[in-house]
């Protein structure tokens, strides 16, 4: 059986910061996944990064769904790619979240603790504190967002059914609420 993590990271006070996170969450409260063998998690992952390494290391796949800075990219911009043949033009130093979230899957590929990742990352428009909620063209990016992961899914032989007809903005009023608790 492999065990697959769909891990969104993010900070919902920071407007399109918060993207991993309410993507997760709009996810797990609209699918139910099926597989006949192998399962899917799906983990609010916050801003934990390195808190998030004995949890990760428990996993087979992970797919991480954050924000990414892409050089000459438009915001809204949908990026997924294997973390080990990452596009030249992405660049993890947009927040300070996303660098330790770089830093700590760095750390685990050096004890080799890492699973297989991918990265389902969008480009900013609003980084501001004290905004709950995205801006227009991060909105307009989940479909394609979601597709994106839904294909991939579907690749890995999951089927998935709609168990709630919602729109993320139905989640990300109670995203401060959820989140991700690590046992230390």
């Amino acid at each position: 059986m492999k065990k697959i993590l769909l891990l969104g990271i993010g900070n919902v006070l920071y407007a399109d910061e918060g993207i991993g996170v309410h993507f997760v969450n709009y996810i797990k409260d609209k699918y139910q996944f099926s597989h006949q063998t192998d399962q899917v998690d799906i983990v609010d992952g916050g801003t934990l990064a390195q808190g998030l390494i004995p949890m990760i290391s428990q996993y087979d796949y992970l797919i991480v769904v954050d924000t990414v800075n892409s050089i000459d990219a438009e915001p809204g911009e949908v990026y997924f790619f294997d973390f080990d043949d990452a596009p030249a033009e992405i660049d993890w130093q947009g927040s300070a979240h996303e660098v330790e979230m770089l830093q700590t899957l760095n750390m685990m590929d050096i004890v080799g603790d890492r699973p297989q990742t991918f990265v389902l990352g969008v480009t900013p428009t609003v980084i501001e504190p004290m905004i709950l909620g995205l801006t227009p063209n991060l909105h307009a990016a989940i479909p394609v967002m979601e597709h994106t992961l839904l294909s991939h899914l579907t690749d890995l032989g999951f089927s998935q059914q709609i168990m709630n007809n919602i729109t993320i903005d139905q989640v990300i009023p109670d995203a401060y609420k959820r989140g991700c608790y690590v046992d230390a």
